[in-house]
């Protein structure tokens, strides 16, 4: 079964680090059964009307989790790290969701409204149903980022990893072929729509971090000359000008 669980507003201005790196640490303290598949960042509205903290984006651990159950205690877990890790002062909040027959369709569409348009606690609370919502302290706006992170993720077609297999470990070049080898998708996206082939070098730019599209981790790429292809991804300088403090 796959399991969804999204983590917002978990930091403020002093804090050291951040809802995704958060996010990613609670592969180390996941339940036995659990298969971490990957953690995907989302990007949600910014404008004034809602407070954030640096850039306004949640954070969704994708989980195998298996047939044996678990999943109540993946969610006591997932809850008592939230609740120790979460920064004194922020507005934590977790949404943890789960494959079934009637899918994420109401997460979705509220996780996609919240990159348009500024969404409310109870417009959350709608859109979770009987999945698990719940806020840990402060305003508890955070169950906001949480719910979107998850109907975003669960769509298969929004954000940008953090996290899957060994992203932190390329060097400047890798093959095309080592990337697929290893999960990751290399897209092209010349207008001419050539393939990379598995032994091109890609040129990382030494941050691999791929989009989620259809449903998998997609890189895409440019094409440089002789068979060698750009990320077209780089690492940006960190904002530190902030005009709140959560990332709701």
């Amino acid at each position: 079964m796959r399991v969804y669980i999204g983590f917002d507003d978990t930091d403020t201005r002093e804090s050291a680090i951040g809802t995704g790196k958060l996010a990613r640490c609670f592969e180390a303290e996941m339940p036995a059964g659990g298969l971490l598949w990957g953690v995907v960042r989302q990007q949600l509205l910014v404008c004034d009307d809602i407070p954030y903290t640096s850039h306004n984006s949640a954070a969704c651990l994708v989980i195998d989790l298996g047939d044996n159950g678990g999943l109540d205690e993946m969610i006591s877990a997932a809850v008592d790290y939230l609740e120790q890790r979460a920064c004194f002062g922020s507005d934590p909040g977790i949404c943890v969701a789960w494959e079934t027959a009637a899918g994420l369709s109401s997460l979705v569409d509220f996780g996609l409204a919240c990159t348009c348009r500024k969404m409310s606690q109870k417009d959350a609370m709608q859109a979770a149903g009987r999945f698990h919502l719940s806020g840990h302290g402060g305003t508890n706006d955070g169950i906001i980022g949480a719910a979107a992170a998850v109907g975003l993720s669960g769509s298969g077609w929004c954000g940008r990893f953090i996290e899957f297999g060994r992203l932190r470990e390329y060097t400047d070049f890798v093959t095309a072929g080592t990337l697929m080898s290893r999960g990751i998708q290399v897209v092209s996206i010349d207008r001419d729509a050539k393939v990379p082939a598995p032994d091109e070098m890609v040129l990382t730019n030494r941050w691999v971090r791929p989009c989620l599209l259809s449903g998998r981790p997609v890189l895409m790429v440019r094409p440089k000359e002789g068979g060698l292809w750009e990320n077209i991804g780089e690492k940006r300088v960190k904002q530190t000008i902030s005009v709140g403090g959560s990332a709701g």
